[in-house]
């Protein structure tokens, strides 16, 4: 499973999303012409691993935000797998994982407004002039 992963890690590395068919579009911008609140996560992740993070947080300012906690679960059940033992592990109230549904959903919504300030949150619509 690190083998994988480590392998879909090069690939983001060395593949635009942007510019080869490599990696599939997004199915709800395909289908419909909406942003989901993850579109815009791949070619985020591919700037931040070329160290571009101004455009990482112009194509999904929420992917940036959410990265560290999910890199956080990612090791951690890579530590249990090899030794058997999670990392410290992090409970939240329902309340909290309730909100951040509410802001995850509340995101893919706002990105899709039509009109300012919330056009600027479509993915790479930050590094338009």
């Amino acid at each position: 499973m690190l083998a994988a992963a480590l392998a879909a890690v090069v690939m983001l590395r060395l593949f635009d999303p942007a510019t080869t068919g490599v990696f599939p579009p997004c199915p709800l911008w395909y289908l419909t012409g909406w942003y989901c609140p993850g579109c815009g996560s791949l070619r985020a992740m591919h700037q931040l691993l070329l160290g571009n993070l101004h455009e990482a947080w112009a194509l999904n300012p929420l992917t940036i935000l959410l990265l560290p906690f999910l890199a956080y679960g990612i090791a951690s059940y890579a530590v249990f797998q090899v030794r058997g033992r999670y990392l410290p592990r992090l409970f939240l109230p329902a309340v909290w994982i309730r909100a951040l549904c509410a802001v995850i959903i509340l995101f893919g919504i706002a990105r899709n407004l039509p009109f300012h300030p919330f056009d600027l949150l479509a993915p790479g619509a930050m590094l338009r002039p």
